[in-house]
């Protein structure tokens, strides 16, 4: 490591908690480590960054360590995957910024980190996502397929955004013993179509229901803005935070083009697709759905897109299909749609079916 870089990832190890507590917000300590999802501060407890030990060896303080991808490094390290800076002159930008040190003298050419983050994010934080995506196949016939009927879901689930994967790698923490059980991938994208992400629910081959781990669920890769998304987007769009959740609506709202969040911080951070007029957003029933369907109301009447609230019964609409059943969820559901939107998703829609023998 040259020198420069060397003295600021020893300054950054000195305040390691500081570091993490800045870039990985969405983590917590936990004894001697900061436990966290991933390099992008995604909620979980996949990646260990050691806050106490040694100045220097693999034990040292600020060295960290991804269970879920085998990647590890420095604070340097974990800075650039965090901000998506592709060149170490940006991450050591960034280092001095945080240490409240000078900067060098800018190179003729050079751009600042400033300048770098308005440019497209580097694909290094989602390429694991990506690998793990293409090694998944095609749901239809296989036990991720067998979970979500097993959640009442009754549409299509062959979407191409999800894929089945018999053997994902699990660990628990940092020591503890790497494990594979089955998996349901979904692919989380830009609204350009690009992966930055992947979610993973491990399953339990037995008794069809997410496996008995302590996280099932966890994320990988960049996911901020981004969803898993459910049918292409022209100028209406559902959007909420479970993938279930939004699979169950699909169940009864087939045509209308949707997005899982996978959670409601993410969920009110969302990317709007670029011919975007009207959102329904398909919100959890409780304080943070809430909060996070009026961050969505206030950035889409800022962007001249109208926004109206999809509400459950229960505490979301998968709840709603169980309790409901399908009928019971379209009727409320079509309560809440807009007449033009009414007659387009709901009743053209029973009546093309009607023709063609459904």
């Amino acid at each position: 490591m040259p020198g420069p870089a060397a003295e600021l990832a020893r300054r950054l190890a000195r305040d390691a908690e500081a570091v993490c507590r800045h870039y990985l917000s969405r983590g917590r300590r936990n004894g001697r480590y900061w436990v966290v999802g991933d390099p992008m501060n995604t909620p979980g407890r996949s990646l260990y960054v050691r806050l106490h030990g040694p100045d220097s060896g693999p034990g040292a303080a600020g060295k960290w360590t991804d269970a879920a991808t085998g990647e590890h490094g420095d604070l340097l390290d974990l800075i650039a995957r965090n901000r998506s800076l592709p060149r170490l002159s940006y991450v050591l930008d960034e280092a001095r910024a945080f240490l409240s040190l000078p900067q060098q003298t800018t190179a003729p050419g050079h751009r600042t980190v400033a300048e770098h983050r308005s440019a497209p994010p580097s694909a290094d934080g989602s390429e694991a996502a990506r690998r793990l995506f293409r090694a998944g196949r095609s749901i239809t016939g296989t036990l991720a397929e067998a979970y979500l009927r097993s959640r009442g879901i009754t549409g299509p689930v062959d979407w191409p955004s999800l894929r089945f994967h018999p053997h994902v790698y699990y660990r628990t923490d940092r020591e503890a013993q790497r494990e594979t059980w089955p998996a349901l991938l979904a692919a989380v994208t830009d609204r350009r179509g690009n992966i930055t992400g992947v979610h993973r629910t491990w399953l339990d081959p037995v008794h069809r229901t997410k496996a008995p781990l302590a996280e099932p669920r966890r994320a990988l890769g960049h996911l901020l803005g981004n969803g898993v998304r459910f049918g292409s987007v022209d100028d209406a769009l559902a959007a909420g935070e479970g993938i279930e959740t939004m699979l169950a609506l699909k169940s009864v709202l087939p045509a209308l083009p949707m997005i899982a969040a996978l959670s409601a911080n993410h969920l009110a951070a969302l990317e709007f697709p670029v011919a975007l007029r009207r959102l329904y957003v398909a919100r959890d029933n409780d304080a943070a759905g809430l909060l996070a369907a009026a961050q969505l109301h206030d950035r889409g009447s800022a962007a001249g897109i109208e926004v109206r609230d999809l509400v459950p019964m229960y505490g979301d609409f998968n709840i709603d299909l169980w309790r409901l059943g399908s009928t019971g969820l379209r009727r409320r559901v079509a309560g809440q749609l807009l007449p033009a939107d009414r007659v387009r998703f709901i009743v053209q829609v029973a009546e093309v079916g009607s023709q063609r023998g459904d």
